[in-house]
């Protein structure tokens, strides 16, 4: 719910500053008529006036502004008064912040001012506007008319009489019948109830009436403005998000004194809970509703706890369809973004860890010479989600730190492909002429993959049968006849460059040599691109055209494998074609991934 502040006497433990005050230079002689009240005599008359003495500097003789703002029920009898013959006096109250004003009460020691006027600030004392004027004819002294008569109206003689001629009280309410506020915090109200400083100008003395009946002592000696106590009531500012406040700007402690720095609540924050907490900007900052008492609190933003602030954004929260405006600000643990949900680039995110951990972002490992810098983000160093460096041609591994197998010659320029049936030797290029001491990897349509320790050493024929008994050439058993070389995944631009027609996830089922070309049975598991050739997710034939046209078995093709496939098509005959330019990987997620993100972004 919004909650209000207790009201209290925001005059209590503060000064006023006034024009003047009696006895500021020297003693000076003065006359009043006592309270009738206070000595306890029922007189119908005015009763004999006292005359003595004020000195600003006696203690017992001196009646400063404090004592209108001291504590009334402990002191009754003190007041302050002004020097003698001033017509025009101002009675100022400064607060050190903004507060609320409800109403103000005024007891007069000498007759209340034919006119004054009540003021209040909004900015400090700089700009000042009427709350009220006071006068015993508002048409004559000020132009207006008087609420007595017209309700509503800015002037009252309700409280100019001269009688009683001590103890008159002048009284302004803030909320009146005239003012009705439904939701005490809406900006209709601040611009009423919000004050940073109060003044009183009192404007025109008058006499007291008994000053017609043989008056003995001088006319001036009744000359002055005082008063016994002004209340002002009020509380802290709060918009709604606090019920208490403390000291703000101020040393000591005081009973009784409203303070003027809200305790906030709410997830709300500053001095009169004006913005939401450093970290609760995900939505504007509203102040509470005084009227249906929905506390409108500050929500939290999203950032994972890698954060310890954010900011609203206008643009976000509309983007959002005004759900969430919140952008985390300084993301910390290598993280970044609107709520701090990825990695930086040069990292990447350890899915063991939840998004919250501190440790959920690591540094990439890739290998300085073999990392491409011409990846689709060119921030990133390895991808964001998986870890996996993005490799120069030719190389391979998960930090790009090798050369993939049929490469040589790691460096700058990634490796360059061997000059040999298949594998050499990565340092020097020299090609692996025996089985018996390298593994080898390149296993042609049909054929089995080997253990990748141990090289198989007495196959039988029966293993590299095909289909139907139909025997193949191959790169494994005709070296001198083939060089397989890998089509690798490199940058964007030449992946785009490629125009492949279409790009699948798919298994290998069986292959067939069919005299004049080959013919192998995929079973299409995902569509990642197609051409004008339509492609469902079922079994169907691709076209290896090295078959034909060079007697060998590449790209490589294994049985019982899932790769990931792009190629051309043959339109007119409704076939998908692989050859050397066909990218053929064995399937991994992260390689499908990145293959989708070019797609999506990369190729326009």
């Amino acid at each position: 719910r919004s909650c209000n502040p207790p009201v209290g006497n925001l005059a209590t433990g503060r000064t006023p500053v006034t024009l003047t005050t009696c006895g500021q230079n020297s003693t000076e002689l003065y006359c009043f008529y006592p309270d009738q009240n206070l000595l306890h005599q029922v007189s119908y008359g005015c009763g004999q006036p006292r005359c003595t003495k004020c000195n600003a500097n006696q203690p017992d003789n001196s009646h400063l502004p404090s004592d209108m703002t001291d504590d009334f029920f402990a002191n009754p009898i003190s007041w302050w008064q002004s020097a003698q013959g001033v017509h025009r006096e101002e009675i100022r109250l400064d607060f050190e912040t903004e507060f609320y004003l409800t109403h103000v009460i005024a007891v007069f020691k000498s007759p209340r001012p034919a006119a004054m006027v009540l003021e209040r600030s909004q900015d400090y004392g700089q700009t000042w506007r009427p709350y009220k004027y006071f006068s015993v004819n508002c048409t004559a002294t000020f132009g207006l008319q008087d609420d007595l008569t017209e309700e509503g109206s800015m002037c009252t003689s309700r409280y100019s009489d001269a009688v009683p001629c001590t103890r008159g009280e002048v009284i302004y309410r803030a909320l009146s019948p005239a003012n009705k506020i439904e939701d005490p915090y809406s900006p209709e109200a601040q611009d009423l109830l919000k004050l940073t400083n109060l003044r009183l100008l009192l404007l025109k003395r008058q006499e007291c009436p008994c000053h017609g009946s043989g008056l003995v002592e001088k006319p001036q000696r009744f000359a002055h403005y005082a008063i016994y106590d002004l209340i002002i009531r009020g509380s802290c500012f709060c918009n709604g998000h606090a019920e208490e406040c403390e000291l703000a700007n101020r040393t000591g402690v005081m009973e009784n004194v409203v303070h003027g720095k809200c305790v906030c609540r709410h997830n709300t924050a500053g001095d009169h809970c004006e913005k939401c907490a450093p970290l609760y900007n995900d939505q504007p900052w509203k102040p509470g509703d005084g009227k249906t008492g929905a506390p409108n609190e500050c929500r939290k933003c999203r950032c994972h706890n890698h954060a310890d602030s954010c900011h609203f954004d206008l643009s976000v929260w509309l983007a959002s369809g005004k759900r969430s405006g919140g952008v985390c600000d300084n993301c910390k643990h290598n993280t970044e973004g609107h709520r701090c949900q990825r990695c930086k680039p040069g990292y990447y995110r350890d899915r063991g860890k939840p998004m919250s951990s501190t440790e959920v972002c690591k540094p990439c490992a890739c290998q300085p010479m073999g990392s491409a810098d011409a990846t689709f983000s060119r921030s990133w160093r390895c991808h964001p989600k998986t870890g996996f460096c993005y490799c120069k041609p030719g190389v391979a591994g998960p930090n790009c730190d090798r050369c993939l197998m049929g490469y040589w010659g790691f460096g700058e320029n990634g490796c360059r492909p061997c000059d040999c049936a298949r594998d050499c030797d990565q340092h020097t290029g020299n090609c692996f002429n025996g089985y018996d001491n390298e593994p080898f990897f390149n296993i042609p349509i049909g054929g089995r993959i080997p253990d990748l320790v141990q090289t198989p050493t007495n196959e039988s024929e029966e293993e590299w049968k095909w289909n139907d008994h139909e025997q193949g050439f191959s790169a494994l058993r005709h070296p001198e006849k083939c060089v397989c070389k890998e089509k690798v995944l490199g940058s964007v631009t030449d992946f785009c460059q490629m125009k492949y027609a279409y790009v699948i996830k798919a298994r290998i089922l069986s292959a067939h040599d069919k005299g004049t070309h080959a013919e192998v049975v995929v079973k299409v598991k995902k569509v990642l691109k197609s051409g004008k050739v339509k492609i469902a997710r079922s079994n169907r034939s691709i076209y290896p055209e090295s078959w034909t046209n060079r007697g060998c078995t590449c790209p490589i093709l294994n049985p019982g494998t899932d790769y990931l496939i792009a190629g051309q098509e043959d339109s007119r005959t409704s076939k998908l074609l692989v050859n050397m330019n066909s990218l053929v990987k064995p399937w991994k997620a992260y390689l499908g991934k990145q293959v989708s993100d070019i797609l999506r972004t990369g190729c326009k």
